[in-house]
């Protein structure tokens, strides 16, 4: 026999999963985008900083190299119609990072250049001087045209890098120092004679 009047009006299981369904994909849709916009952030941040390492690395590996004789009266010697003489060069980093100057050199018609002291480290907008030892042909006389002096430069990613830079001799401390010596050294050799 069957009882009609005690049924149990519960719903059936089956129909429990179906109003589920609607919840876990909007779940699964939450996840997507919450994935999607950490992934975005992270992006955008890891291109940021690759951006950043680029410029700097651009940044220091540019040099502005400025460069001025100073005196060139820091003992001296003459012989066979040229002197030599010892020197400064002051030097004025124009760049954006430090920089080391390794050394210098140079040669034109008449005159010879190169650094005899220790590299000069230079913070950006920095001075330092250079030594060097400068050696003039006396019968030569100074060019109008500028010297190009050869820097070896390291800049602050550890590369190391030639560059240059034109000094006029013409009027400075340089040549006065040189035609001195030069004069000296005539008088020496005709007292000699």
């Amino acid at each position: 026999m069957i009882d009609l009047d005690g049924q149990n009006h519960q719903p059936a299981e089956t129909g429990t999963g179906t109003s589920d369904r609607p919840m876990a994909r909007r779940k699964m849709t939450l996840r997507l985008v919450a994935a999607l916009v950490v992934g975005v952030v992270l992006g955008g941040f890891g291109v940021s900083e690759l951006r950043d390492s680029r410029d700097l690395r651009e940044r220091n590996a540019v040099v502005a190299l400025v460069a001025l004789p100073q005196s060139a009266n820091y003992g001296g010697s003459a012989a066979q119609g040229s002197v030599q003489l010892s020197g400064q060069l002051l030097l004025i980093n124009a760049g954006p990072a430090p920089i080391t100057v390794r050394g210098v050199q140079a040669e034109g018609p008449g005159v010879a250049v190169r650094s005899i002291g220790q590299p000069r480290l230079l913070p950006p907008g920095g001075t330092g001087q250079l030594l060097v030892e400068l050696r003039f042909e006396c019968a030569v006389a100074f060019q109008p045209e500028p010297l190009s002096l050869r820097f070896s430069v390291e800049t602050d990613d550890r590369q190391v890098r030639e560059v240059t830079h034109p000094v006029a001799l013409v009027g400075s401390a340089w040549e006065r120092d040189a035609q001195r010596m030069c004069e000296l050294h005539t008088a020496r050799a005709g007292l000699v004679s």
